[in-house]
């Protein structure tokens, strides 16, 4: 079986055993994300990405915190996580890829700083 992403943080699902009568089911990772669910300010996000990609040039990244900057300029710190959940959740939809040092990475697993880019089409 192949793995899918979170609905709600965009962390990779791996298969497991015992959803094997379930796995269509299967939408969140943890607990924690089947509490939230998926909110509107989810997808604020990820248009705010997209929006600050498309003004740039091809093949340009950008740091996470440019988003959350422009969202909540006196209290972006917060808005962290929230990004790159939007982030993976792009990346799962085909649009952006997550870097580090130039090479693509896997968000589920990426530790410290990271980029955002746009895939080509």
């Amino acid at each position: 079986m192949e793995s899918k992403p979170c609905a709600v943080c965009g962390r990779t699902i791996e298969w497991r055993k015992k959803w094997e009568r379930s796995w269509s089911e299967v939408k969140y990772c943890s607990d924690g994300c089947r509490r939230r669910k998926h909110e509107a300010a989810d997808d604020t996000l990820e248009r705010s990405i997209l929006t600050m990609l498309e003004a740039r040039a091809r093949g340009a990244t950008m740091c996470p915190s440019e988003v959350a900057r422009s969202v909540a300029p006196d209290d972006w710190r917060p808005l962290m996580e929230p990004v790159r959940e939007a982030a993976r959740r792009l990346v799962a939809k085909g649009l952006l890829d997550i870097t580090q040092q130039g090479r693509v990475v896997d968000g589920s697993t990426a530790k410290g700083p990271i980029r955002l880019r746009r895939r080509d089409r």
